[in-house]
């Protein structure tokens, strides 16, 4: 067995990293010599076809909305950039609204990360600096201005050093049991207003389970729920409603249970005894296809609405997982399966998991994976924060990224030694969000010139609900 080095070892190990990589070099926003609208293209590759206008037309929204749904295009611009060396699990799309409150598995909200589609092993930088430009582009983009923009990337990236320091005296099995609950954000809480507003998303959070869901998804037609149909968002696969060609290997299937058969079949193996023992008190009613999110419009995500014998609703999400565009710019060793990259980079950052997360293949051999939809999930409204609930909510996911990287790399002594204790990161990462906004503000003309001129198609959800008005 190799002996393990000293931390006094591994804090000098951290702070010769500035050697190659000097913190100041991390203002750097990389090669952006590229054309977007073909990195938008290859990202589209394989999703379902008549969906890609509307992932484009929900990008079309904002910078702010073209920047959630284009990881690729900064995750092409990182590779070019300067990391420290330090290399472990890392979300890959951190940008802010992939941070939320969720239940844990003994019914506690947590504020966690909460997307991990493209998770793999990568330069830690990449994600605070996808945060840090996030935060930037989100708070210039509702009107609050440069300065504001500063100061709120800046106390993110110290949130996270902060916190990154604590967590270095932390032990593997400390930073293992680490949860940062919403009761814990309570008593931590400077103002009564800060705490008040806790306690309302804690309500909220409290009324989004699957019994609250069901009546606004789905109709009972004798014994059986059915999930209505609302497309685009929601439409069956095999129904009058799908977007699906019939050039499609899944439509070809025939019925939503063939198709179900496998994914569910192989799901289950993942879970484990007691998983599985548990799901065997819900049946199969329903199965629809349902378009999520911004980024990920198109890809192929699946709501399996089952019913237990006391008419208790469950459902599950099974999503497909595609090769992670960390992994197409930064080479390292990974699962195979897709569908397990994604669940093993979950479990590894996150405070604790989602008791049914699990992963499978489906017909045709797509990866998945599979989930709880909304159990207690919310997430913020930036619309409308107030000055200070910016600063305050991007400390918070400064400190939980923070924590995310320390138990999922076991280096939070090699990056606190790396980042110090001065400046020196936060004023580089506020050059860095500043000048990468300015570049995403670019990029996104060039999108929209794409789609006004044809290049692209882009259409809304309206637009495309009214294909199915009769």
């Amino acid at each position: 067995m190799t002996p393990f080095e000293s931390l006094a070892q591994r804090s000098a190990t951290g702070r010769n990293a500035r050697k190659n990589a000097p913190r100041s070099a991390h203002a750097g926003i990389g090669k952006v010599d590229r054309d977007p609208v073909r990195l938008l293209r290859e990202s589209s590759r394989g999703r379902v076809e008549a969906l890609v206008p509307l992932r484009y037309g929900r990008m079309l929204e904002s910078p702010f909305t073209f920047y959630r749904g284009s990881a690729i295009i900064q995750a092409h611009d990182l590779a070019a950039t300067a990391n420290s060396g330090f290399h472990f699990q890392i979300c890959g799309d951190c940008h802010l609204m992939n941070f939320g409150g969720f239940a844990t598995p003994e019914r506690a909200l947590v504020f966690d990360i909460n997307d991990f589609d493209e998770t793999a092993v990568g330069p830690w930088e990449w994600d605070l600096k996808r945060l840090a430009a996030s935060l930037y582009i989100a708070v210039r983009h509702l009107g609050h201005g440069d300065k504001l923009a500063d100061e709120v990337v800046a106390h993110c990236v110290q949130s996270y050093q902060h916190w990154t320091a604590r967590y270095s005296d932390m032990s593997p099995l400390e930073l293992w049991y680490e949860l940062i609950t919403f009761a814990r954000l309570e008593e931590i809480s400077p103002t009564e207003d800060a705490r008040q507003r806790i306690r309302n998303s804690i309500a909220r959070a409290s009324r989004r389970t699957h019994e609250t869901i069901l009546p606004k998804l789905a109709n009972r037609r004798d014994d059986i729920w059915q999930i209505r149909d609302v497309p685009p968002t929601v439409f069956h696969v095999h129904g009058k409603s799908t977007l699906f060609t019939h050039e499609d290997d899944w439509l070809g299937l025939g019925d939503w249970r063939t198709l179900m058969a496998p994914i569910y079949k192989h799901y289950l193996k993942s879970l484990g005894t007691v998983r599985r023992t548990l799901l065997d008190h819900f049946s199969m009613h329903d199965m629809a296809f349902k378009v999520v999110g911004v980024g990920s419009v198109g890809t192929r995500c699946l709501i399996l609405l089952m019913v237990d014998q006391h008419e208790k609703p469950l459902f599950i999400q099974f999503k497909e997982a595609s090769t992670s565009v960390v992994t197409r710019y930064f080479k390292a060793p990974g699962p195979k399966h897709q569908g397990q990259r994604v669940v093993d980079g979950q479990r590894l950052m996150q405070g604790a998991s989602d008791p049914f997360l699990g992963w499978t293949t489906g017909p045709f051999g797509r990866a998945i994976y599979g989930r709880q939809l909304r159990d207690m999930k919310i997430s913020a409204t930036l619309e409308l924060f107030a000055k200070d609930t910016f600063r305050q909510y991007a400390g918070m996911c400064g400190w939980v990224l923070a924590r995310a990287h320390a138990k999922a790399g076991g280096l939070a002594t090699e990056v606190a030694a790396y980042l110090g204790n001065g400046d020196q990161m936060s004023e580089a990462l506020v050059a860095y969000s500043r000048a990468y906004a300015d570049q995403v503000e670019k990029d996104y003309e060039v999108f929209r010139a794409a789609c006004r001129s044809g290049r692209l198609e882009a259409r809304t959800d309206a637009d495309m609900a009214a294909d199915f008005v009769a």
